[in-house]
């Protein structure tokens, strides 16, 4: 029996402004008229996914080198200055806190899974927060610069790694083995049943894994970016599907209503666990 409640997070514009378009604007290219002209017309004219094409589109604006070449090294100095929404600096401690006081014997694990870019996310002030992280990655080349997308996390791809997270293919050990997420675990050994599981995201590269995590019996949350007003009626449209368990704006201060909205999710997966415990050892 499995005393581990996962929360999972997507990043950009669930924990933070969107990565990319600030990295963009901090190296100062026009963000808007990038993801508008270079972007845009991959998806709308070209049958692109969305996530390659902006990969692709960033390796030829670094290899055209009018903003200098983008290097790992920039990627990773970028995620240490990032700016994060507001109470997600503390969001993590003051959920392990509540759980430890009233279940001790519950643990309670964090992952990210983010189609944003690695280098960044891995390397922001809560990265260390995280059992885990997956995002997409670049392949660097001779010069330095991102040369090609050596993992791509989109829509269906992000479900993957709620497989390794329920399956326990974590950490540095499950590196370098692309297909170990394919084996087969019984229902009983099962590190983290789904239905132990919320995930908390707020685009449409999160609706596999709302759908996964909510028929599965787990808690999903749907949020919106204030500084993106016109994504919540997108956002609204999770709750009209019956994706999402409630929609909240990306605040995660101990008065917030998402972050109060998480501790009932939390608090109450912990009793199902502590009372199906009890009920195991009787």
């Amino acid at each position: 029996m499995s005393d581990v409640i996962a929360l999972v997070f997507d990043f950009d514009d669930t924990l933070a402004p969107d990565s990319t378009t600030g990295f963009l604007n901090d190296i100062g290219v026009d963000a808007g008229q990038f993801w508008s002209e270079k972007v845009g017309p991959l998806l709308n004219e070209h049958d692109w996914d969305p996530i390659p094409a902006y990969l692709h589109e960033m390796i030829a604006l670094s290899r055209s080198r009018e903003y200098g070449l983008i290097t790992r090294e920039r990627l990773q100095e970028w995620g240490a200055r990032l700016p994060l929404h507001q109470g997600v600096e503390t969001l993590f401690e003051r959920l392990r806190r509540h759980v430890r006081k009233d279940h001790p014997q519950v643990q309670l694990e964090f992952y990210l899974i983010s189609s944003g870019i690695g280098d960044v996310v891995r390397h922001t002030s809560i990265a260390k927060e995280f059992t885990d992280i997956w995002a997409s990655e670049f392949k660097y080349g001779a010069d330095g610069g991102i040369d090609f997308p050596r993992r791509v996390v989109s829509f269906t791809d992000k479900t993957r790694y709620l497989f390794h997270i329920q399956k326990g293919i974590i950490g540095a050990s499950s590196r370098n083995k692309p297909f170990e997420v394919n084996r087969k675990v019984e229902s009983d050994k099962l590190r983290v049943p789904f239905q132990q599981m919320i995930f908390i995201g707020d685009g449409y590269t999160d609706v596999p894994c709302f759908s996964l995590v909510r028929q599965a019996g787990g808690v999903a949350f749907g949020v919106w970016d204030r500084a993106h007003r016109e994504k919540r009626s997108r956002a609204w449209g999770f709750i009209q599907e019956g994706r999402v368990s409630n929609l909240n704006q990306a605040r995660y201060d101990e008065d917030a209503e998402l972050y109060q909205w998480l501790e009932e999710a939390v608090e109450s997966l912990a009793g199902r666990i502590a009372l199906q415990s009890r009920m195991y050892v009787g």
